[in-house]
Order: structure tokens, then sequence, then C-alpha cells
């Protein structure tokens, strides 16, 4: 067998193609979308989701229609119970990105970091309380641990971390009410964002000229129209990627997020990592190694009692 032969025939491996796009979404969504925000400093965070909800729609839009046919959409949608789904995803979705997005600006990565670390073990306890899952032992002591970090940035700075808390429980609630709902990943941005659009549309009108896309000149209002492939493309390359590894893959990798945004934040834009920082962080790692652990004996214990059979 030749090098060569090696090599086309890892190119055609399912877990090689999937382990690449899952980490692309994860390094777009740590690294790249903190950078593209942070470019549109000045702009409110309320104006520039409104051009995200708008760009992703075209974008979007023009995908599901040449991939599937507008037939997808009104399967997506189906009954007026669905659609009441959506439009609670909507709302979701809609705070979550205005967080992150204020978070960015407003030089607090590190917060924003910490919220999609603590997200996983918000989904957790979204499992116990909604889906009665029941915690391992080891699993509660993750939780614990991951309270206990949180905790200590509120003793430390007696202020407690909204914007962290905020984009782990937004996410939280917004994965739990789609997996419920059961509507493919592209298809329900596509309506989400499709529900939004009135708004955006009816608040970028009401700026009018003074807004960012006109006042802002010709770099700010492409950089506006790039709000749909930083959206979109991450989630495309994640569908792919989570269509072809394990899921306990899925949730090491997503670590990678929060990292690349710690990452920035204090390498790059200058925020202080203090030692309550430390604290936290330190206690919020420990605990999902305890979770990753965990995921991954239960995973493994599952395949071979499947074996077993």
């Amino acid at each position: 067998m030749t090098a060569f032969g090696h090599a086309s025939r890892d190119s055609h491996n399912p877990a090689l193609t999937g382990l690449a796009a899952a980490t692309g979404a994860f390094l777009l969504w740590g690294l790249v979308a903190p950078v593209y925000f942070k470019l549109l400093t000045g702009i409110g965070a309320v104006e520039i989701v409104a051009h995200r909800v708008v760009w992703t729609v075209l974008l979007v839009g023009v995908f599901v229609l040449a991939a599937r046919g507008p037939a997808a959409v009104v399967r997506a949608v189906g009954t007026w119970r669905r659609l009441g789904i959506l439009a609670v995803t909507t709302a979701l979705i809609s705070v979550n990105w205005i967080i992150f997005i204020y978070a960015t600006l407003s030089g607090q990565m590190l917060q924003s970091s910490l919220g999609y670390y603590i997200n996983p073990l918000v989904n957790v306890l979204l499992g116990v309380v909604f889906l009665h899952e029941r915690l391992s032992r080891q699993q509660l002591t993750a939780v614990a641990v991951a309270a206990a970090g949180v905790l200590s940035l509120v003793l430390w700075y007696g202020v407690v971390p909204w914007i962290a808390l905020a984009l782990a429980v937004t996410f939280g609630i917004y994965a739990l009410v789609r997996k419920k709902a059961a509507i493919e990943p592209v298809t329900g941005l596509l309506v989400e964002t499709g529900l939004l659009v009135p708004l955006a549309l009816g608040y970028l009108l009401w700026l009018g000229p003074e807004g960012a896309f006109v006042a802002g000149g010709g770099w700010t209002a492409f950089l506006l129209t790039l709000a749909g492939p930083v959206t979109a493309v991450p989630l495309v390359l994640f569908m792919v990627g989570a269509a072809r590894l394990k899921l306990s893959t899925i949730g090491l990798l997503q670590y990678i997020g929060p990292t690349g945004q710690l990452i920035l934040g204090v390498l790059v834009y200058g925020e202080a990592f203090t030692p309550a920082h430390a604290v936290a962080f330190g206690c919020i790692w420990l605990a999902l190694a305890l979770y990753s652990h965990d995921a991954v004996a239960t995973h493994r214990a599952s395949v071979r009692a499947a074996a077993g059979d």
C-alpha cells in the first residue's frame, strides 16, 4: 500500500471528515466570530443582530430552497404547535445572540467564555428538571464543583456573572426545546430567522440613513453582510461533524469554542484574568473533566453492553 493509497483512503474516512468539520465549526465559533464582532465595535448589539437575521435568511434561504425545495420549510413548520415551538426557540436564540455580541463588544469575553464552559453542565440540570434524567455521582460532583466556581466569582466581586449565566441558560433551554421539537438544524434556523425578519427589517428601516449600513461606509456595510456566512457556515460544518462523530467526541470538541474566546479575551484584547477568574475557571475545568470522563465511561459501557447482546 502506497502512502498515496493511505491518503486516498483517509480522505474518504467519514470520521476524519466529521472531525475536520466539527473542529472547523468550533474554531469559527471560538476564534473567528468574536474577532468578527469585535470589528463592529461602535454599532449596537441589536442592530448587528438585525443584520445577522436578514443576511442569514438570504444565505440559508437560497441553500434550503435550492437543496430541498419549499416543501422542506413547510414540513419544518408542520403545525401551529410546531410554529409556536419555533417562536420560543427564536426568542431564546435572539436573546443569546444579543448577549454574546454585547459581551464581545463591551470587553467581557471572559464572561462569554465562562458561559459556554458552563453550558454543558446547565444541560445536565435541564435534563434532570425537564426530562427526568438521573444524575450519576460523578455528574452531581461536577455540577457542585461548577457551582462553587461561579459562587467564588460572586463572593470575590459581589456581582453575579449574569452574562455567563444568561448565555448558558438561554442556549441550554434553546437546545432542549429544539431537541423536543426534532427539527432539522439548517431548516429550523431558516424558519427562526425568518420569523425575526419583519422585526429586523422594521428596526433597520426605522434607523434609516443613520444606521451603520449606510452611515458607516462601504467597509462597514461589507462587514455587516458577512453576518450571514459567519452565522451559517459554522452551523453547517457542525451538522456535518455531528452526523459522522460520536456524541462524546462532539461533547469534548465543543470546549474549543470557549477556550478560543478565553485566549482572545486575555491575550489579544487585554481583559484582566484575576485570581478570582483562576479559581472560577479552575473549578469549571475540573467539573468539565469529571463530566467528560463520566460521559465517555457511560458511552463505552453502552457499547460493550450492545456488543454483548
